[in-house]
């Protein structure tokens, strides 16, 4: 009998030991999760040394600023919509001080691959029409600017039309191999590049090693080196560029030199910010390129190819040495 009881007593010991220990847990919830905001925006801004695209100097190898916002809208997790505008400082032939980019896509994650899909609109305000003729004479193939205020003679001979917008449609993919490996490649197309008459195709392979985050020690700082090979395919122009020649009648447009670029650099980066310093160069001939970019500062008679009969030359397309200087933000992270 009185071991009945002392089981019973420890029974109901046992009993409510559990019975207190499940409280706790019964009055915790678990916290609920965060909400999901699918929209976020991505800005900043940089100061270079150069402003090279592809290759060639769109600044005349002079500093430019540049500044750009994007509004993006996350469908989920691997999926991402944007658009955007960014703004950068130039010197063209045609007087034009500013590139303002528009464009938008769609860029999605597949595990280690990413890819970037979209359209891409280059637009040069203010330009003048810039002709290398005089009031009496002009250059055979139809490349004479209308005679009025908005007409530019260069001395050199160079002409270049007032609007030389454009747009291209792109694709994009990277595959990130660890944290330190990244390799992509990308290809861009427009029917009318620079609004010249020539369609113009680019492609490119890119790399980037990024340093482990201790290779400075707590100090913040990170490092990477990345570098791409790139070319540049072009078709023909249109009347307005063509020349006649002993080297050959082009009048109806030029073909112009297809190139291949590349660059390769060195960044660091603290928090928001980065400073980049990178070569770049190109294969393009000096009497080419100043058939392609019609450089108001092109000069001398030797550099005579097919389509630059002239021989003027310029080193728009040259090896340049670029720093630059940028901060990039975005609201979700930044401004939280």
């Amino acid at each position: 009998m009185k071991k009945a009881a002392l089981f019973a007593i420890a029974l109901a010991s046992i009993s409510g030991s559990a019975s207190a220990a499940d409280l706790p847990t019964k009055a915790l919830k678990a916290p609920p999760a965060p909400a999901f905001d699918p929209w976020d925006v991505a800005f900043g801004g940089a100061v270079m040394s150069d402003y090279v695209f592809r290759g060639v100097t769109q600044s005349n190898h002079q500093p430019s600023v540049t500044a750009y916002f994007e509004p993006r809208y996350n469908v989920n997790k691997d999926l991402q919509l944007y658009i955007g505008t960014s703004t950068e400082s130039i010197s063209f032939a045609n007087r034009a001080a500013a590139e303002v980019d528009i464009y938008g896509g769609i860029r999605s994650t597949f595990g280690a691959f990413a890819l970037d899909f979209g359209v891409w609109g280059y637009l040069y305000p203010g330009g003048h029409c810039a002709d290398g003729t005089t009031l009496t004479g002009g250059i055979p193939g139809g490349n004479v600017c209308p005679v009025s205020t908005d007409t530019i003679f260069l001395a050199n001979n160079n002409v270049m039309k007032k609007d030389v917008s454009f747009f291209e449609v792109y694709g994009k993919g990277n595959y990130t191999v660890n944290d330190n490996w990244q390799f992509g490649v990308t290809e861009y197309y427009s029917p009318n590049f620079l609004n010249s008459g020539a369609w113009g195709d680019y492609a490119s392979v890119t790399g980037k090693y990024t340093a482990p985050s201790t290779v400075f020690g707590k100090s913040g700082v990170g490092m990477y080196v990345s570098g791409e090979f790139g070319r540049q395919w072009l078709g023909t122009s249109d009347a307005f560029y063509g020349v006649n020649s002993v080297l050959g009648n082009f009048s109806r447009g030029i073909p112009y030199a297809s190139y291949n670029t590349w660059n390769l650099g060195v960044g660091f980066t603290y928090k928001t910010f980065t400073l980049d310093f990178r070569y770049s160069g190109t294969d393009l001939s000096k009497g080419n390129c100043n058939a392609f970019t019609s450089a108001f500062n092109a000069s001398g008679t030797t550099n005579v190819t097919p389509i630059n009969p002239g021989g003027a030359g310029t080193n728009w397309c040259g090896a340049a040495g670029i720093v630059k200087l940028s901060a990039d933000l975005t609201a979700m992270t930044n401004l939280k």
